[in-house]
């Protein structure tokens, strides 16, 4: 079965899935690492569901840098969710961590999806509630918590992330300097092996 169509039955619960229509509406793409899916500045009209790989959205600020906002892993979803819905360009980047095969769901055929098949409004409200969450939840984490509990926080949540992500990007992600990351991880197994 499609990891897609596991992933619309485990969050509706709902094992009567047409996966054969739902899969019509996508496309499959394959990035190479380091591609960009999407580009700042650029129209968004396609919606990504990361079949094998690793995506990342973020921006570059003021000074240049990179600030990482989101990953997405297998099963999850990726795209600049506000210039998706109204045909506005993009203010992210949205770039592949490792080779990555994703399915793209253009708006049009979102608009579509939605209107065919009503257990997808379900599948993508559940969605947008879970995701809401987990940003809300970063962002409490970022403002309250040391620096030292947050990694070990993400570490002990996400710990495919740890070993995936490049250290620069998921300092980023974090908040951290690279610097502040590598003395970090430094201290860390300095202390494991007291």
């Amino acid at each position: 079965m499609h990891p897609l169509i596991e992933h619309i039955q485990k969050m509706t619960d709902n094992r009567e899935v047409d996966g054969e229509n739902i899969l019509s509406f996508f496309d499959t793409r394959s990035f190479r690492k380091k591609d960009l899916l999407q580009e700042e500045g650029k129209l968004c009209a396609s919606y990504f569901f990361v079949v094998k790989g690793c995506l990342r959205l973020f921006f570059i600020d003021n000074n240049g840098l990179e600030q990482t906002l989101q990953f997405a892993l297998e099963n999850w979803w990726m795209t600049d969710l506000d210039a998706f819905r109204s045909g506005r360009r993009s203010v992210y980047n949205i770039q592949a961590l490792e080779a990555t095969e994703v399915l793209v769901l253009t708006t049009k055929n979102y608009i579509a999806l939605l209107e065919n098949t009503p257990l997808m409004e379900k599948y993508f409200r559940l969605m947008y509630e879970r995701a809401y969450s987990a940003s809300l939840n970063r962002v409490r984490m970022i403002s309250r918590m040391p620096k030292n509990e947050i990694y070990e926080l993400f570490e002990s949540k996400y710990p495919e992330f740890i070993q995936r992500i490049p250290q620069k990007i998921l300092a980023s992600f974090l908040g951290f300097t690279p610097e502040y990351l590598s003395e970090l991880r430094k201290k860390r197994v300095e202390n494991k092996q007291v």
